[in-house]
């Protein structure tokens, strides 16, 4: 197996680590057999013993990464934090997936690969992932298959948590392609009520939840529950955040920690097409709403977006000739969250979408033909 080739920056980053950390297992071949310092010195003449280091679980869940796993995996390899162990759980992959992860299982006894015996659900996936941390972990950290996370990336969101032990949830900065995302917190403030973030994202404040592979949790929290993630929803992480963050604070690292892919194989870019991200915010609000929210709010944010998610209906209905299983998925999934999919409101955002196309007939045409000529096809996209 050749080595990863990862862009010019990012090779940088990983062969050249910060020099207040210690890599010093990188220097060995086999790093179980590497001698222990009693500390390493960190900026500002602080000394953190080794032998301290609380336990990191780190999961890959994966499905068909043959792609981008072995870059996933080099990305963990390469932390600057040493008391880790890595699990890769294989969903029945019919590529070359579960072969990458055993080449590497093979190289570090850190790293262990769980193979199901039958395919799962995207998010049932995770959370038998999520089961199988050790149960002397502290604190757990995905890093999903196609993405990979910079190599202080553990290190600092331990340090964070580890001096503010009423955080559950620590987040940092996420490069999205050529985006940086999770921005909009003062730099002064790296820990907030958990009930405080709650309120400001779901009023459409400073997003800061990112996704899995740019946020650590508290290993407590997850053995609270049998499904950490607690709907089917491929973004039931969110709802995870909201009901982390009901009983601890909310942490925030300010660097730029993890990378996410955008390509159209994503979850994120299927969603973003079919309206099952809609469906997520939704329910994330009328689940949450009521605690962090006054009616009003309720009301407003309810109605904007159920705006958006007709908009994306309407523009799956005109792809798929008015699916008709497609439209029964959405009001069912619509009466489980308690509302009522409505086919006034389905036809005004039609009428209204139909009306701006109408001023300009000729980009109207382009856009159908558009549509129908990639129908089925999906555009890689992030949030």
């Amino acid at each position: 197996m050749t080595d990863v080739e990862f862009p010019t920056l990012i090779q940088n980053e990983l062969r050249n680590p910060k020099r207040n950390s210690c890599p010093i297992n990188s220097l060995w071949k086999n790093p179980e057999r590497a001698p222990k310092p009693a500390s390493c010195h960190l900026e500002g003449g602080d000394s953190v013993s080794l032998h301290e280091e609380p336990l990191i679980s780190v999961l890959t869940p994966v499905f068909n990464g043959e792609d981008y796993l072995a870059e996933c995996i080099e990305s963990v390899l390469a932390q600057t934090y040493s008391n880790w162990e890595y699990i890769i759980v294989n969903n029945c992959s019919t590529d070359r997936t579960l072969e990458i992860a055993l080449h590497y299982a093979k190289k570090d006894g850190r790293i262990r690969v769980h193979n199901n015996h039958e395919f799962l659900a995207v998010i049932a996936n995770h959370n038998l992932a999520l089961g199988l941390i050790s149960p002397a972990a502290k604190y757990c950290k995905v890093v999903a298959a196609d993405d990979f996370i910079f190599p202080e990336c553990v290190m600092r969101m331990v340090d964070l948590a580890e001096a503010n032990p009423t955080v559950g949830v620590v987040g940092a900065y996420l490069l999205a392609g050529k985006r940086v995302l999770c921005d909009g917190l003062e730099y002064e403030r790296k820990v907030v009520k958990g009930s405080e973030i709650s309120r400001a994202t779901l009023l459409g404040g400073p997003y800061v939840f990112g996704s899995p592979t740019s946020l650590l949790y508290r290993s407590d929290l997850i053995r609270e529950s049998q499904a950490f993630y607690p709907h089917s929803n491929p973004h039931a992480d969110t709802t995870a955040c909201y009901q982390a963050l009901e009983h601890s604070d909310f942490g925030f690292v300010h660097q730029v920690l993890a990378y996410a892919r955008i390509h159209a194989d994503s979850q994120t870019s299927k969603s973003l097409k079919t309206g099952t991200f809609n469906l997520a915010l939704m329910g994330d609000l009328t689940r949450f709403g009521p605690k962090y929210l006054n009616p009003s709010e309720l009301k407003q944010r309810l109605e904007h977006f159920l705006n958006s998610y007709y908009h994306v209906v309407v523009h799956v209905l005109v792809e798929r000739s008015g699916d008709k299983e497609f439209l029964d998925q959405q009001k069912a999934a619509l009466q489980e969250m308690g509302l009522r999919f409505s086919f006034a409101g389905l036809l005004k955002t039609a009428l209204l979408m139909g009306f701006r196309l109408l001023l300009k007939p000729g980009v109207a045409l382009s856009k159908i033909s558009a549509a129908k000529r990639n129908a089925g096809k999906v555009e890689a996209r992030y949030y």
